[in-house]
């Protein structure tokens, strides 16, 4: 029962029929009572103007019969229990039972008799029970014969009825359909029932949400063709002055130099894709995940780079801290975290790592510390931005590593800030994350 409209029609008529059903045996009841109680008020009747009537000693005899209709058995007994009148509309008579209202089975049926007692006999009147049952189905059939035939019209009005509430629906899959690809605006909720309006404010919210992506894809697409076409731009040059080079000295210099630049290319390409990869996910992976044993593990894979510019790279501080998230993402906002302190760190420089718990409610805090040139507080906000870069700063790089952390923390609920380090030298980067629920 795939379809709206039948599932309405199948419970408003299965409905209409048990309801009917119910009524018609409340009907038949109510008419089996009346019929009780007058065949009741006719058995006494008769066998009361029997008993008063002086009766002859022939077993031959027969008492005129009652309404064939009404299967009325009248017998007559003496007072020592001989058999002395009886109508023969049965074979098989109810023997005689007790004074007044009684009810006997024999193997024709239940019967519903009715006894006198007179100085010389014993008057018992007796009728089958199906017959009363019989006048009570005739007379509840009476009774819903009306309901029986508006039955086809109360169907077909509940079939107009249901087409006309469904009809804000049909609309609205018209309206759907009709729309383009590119057409994201909000759906009307009205004229639409109560019940189709969350559904229609569920649609536009994803409406919302897809429109918004596609305006960030949009953005994304711009601002990496934009940027990506520097680089391209200067490899070519660079491969032109490869091939003018007239002296080993010359080469070598032009081939360090394409070297450099098919490495920044790489780490554009790279960024460009982890942005691209952590924007189109809608949430992070329900995983727990250790920050402090993710950190021990970042640092390790970073402490070759470090090294190369002989930089102290180590973690200060180490307190057990766990987080729901996604651990790719989250190894990501670290690295570019720590990447970034390590490429601005100058040679002889310093860089700390710390993992702690703080705050009220507790926090997982993440901070990277180093020894740099920092951010003034002007561009601490914009840094932020993809591709921004604060003019004149060395090394070069794509603007990009600082919009990659801020959209994983803005993914798993966390907060970034960014501070000077101790003594107003370098940078403080914070990530302040909510703990993972206790076991």
């Amino acid at each position: 029962m795939s379809s709206l409209r039948a599932r309405l029609l199948l419970w408003l008529l299965g409905g209409v029929v048990i309801v009917g059903a119910a009524g018609g045996w409340i009907v038949y009841l109510n008419a089996l009572s009346e019929a009780d109680t007058f065949f009741d008020y006719e058995l006494r009747q008769t066998a009361l103007l029997l008993g008063d009537q002086p009766v002859e000693y022939q077993l031959e005899s027969q008492i005129p019969p009652s309404d064939v209709a009404y299967d009325f058995v009248v017998q007559v007994w003496t007072i020592d229990g001989d058999l002395l009148y009886w109508s023969q509309n049965h074979k098989l008579l109810p023997a005689i039972t007790r004074i007044g209202f009684s009810n006997v089975t024999t193997s024709e049926g239940r019967w519903r008799v009715y006894g006198v007692q007179r100085p010389t006999k014993v008057v018992q009147v007796a009728q089958p029970m199906s017959v009363r049952q019989d006048q009570a189905a005739v007379l509840a059939l009476r009774a819903l014969r009306p309901f029986a035939l508006l039955l086809p019209v109360l169907g077909i009005l509940i079939w107009v009825a249901v087409g006309h509430a469904l009809e804000p629906l049909k609309g609205l899959t018209l309206l759907v359909k009709s729309r383009g690809v590119n057409e994201l605006q909000p759906l009307p909720d009205q004229p639409l029932p109560d019940e189709v309006r969350p559904l229609v404010g569920a649609l536009n919210d994803l409406l919302t949400r897809l429109g918004a992506a596609l305006g960030r894809e949009r953005a994304f697409m711009l601002d990496a063709a934009h940027e990506l076409r520097t680089p391209l731009t200067a490899l070519h040059l660079q491969m032109g002055a490869l091939a003018r080079a007239g002296t080993e000295a010359e080469r070598l210099e032009a081939t360090e130099k394409l070297s450099a630049g098919v490495h920044r290319a790489i780490r554009l390409v790279e960024q460009l894709l982890s942005l691209a990869r952590q924007e189109s996910r809608s949430e992070p992976a329900k995983v727990q995940v250790a920050l402090d044993q993710l950190a021990r593990e970042v640092v390790t894979e970073l402490i070759p780079v470090s090294d190369a510019k002989s930089i102290d790279l180590g973690i200060s501080e180490s307190q057990p801290a766990v987080v729901v998230g996604d651990p790719d993402a989250l190894r990501t906002l670290l690295r570019n975290l720590v990447d970034n302190a390590v490429r601005y760190t100058p040679p002889a420089g310093r860089v700390d790592v710390a993992v702690q718990c703080s705050g009220t409610p507790a926090r997982a805090v993440l901070r990277v510390l180093d020894s740099g040139p920092g951010i003034p507080p002007e561009d601490r906000s914009r840094v932020f931005d993809r591709f921004y870069r604060r003019p004149g700063t060395s090394p070069p790089g794509s603007g990009l590593g600082l919009s990659i952390v801020n959209s994983i923390a803005t993914a798993h609920a966390a907060t970034v800030t960014l501070e000077s380090g101790p003594a107003g030298v370098g940078l403080a980067a914070t990530v302040s994350f909510p703990l993972a629920p206790a076991s």
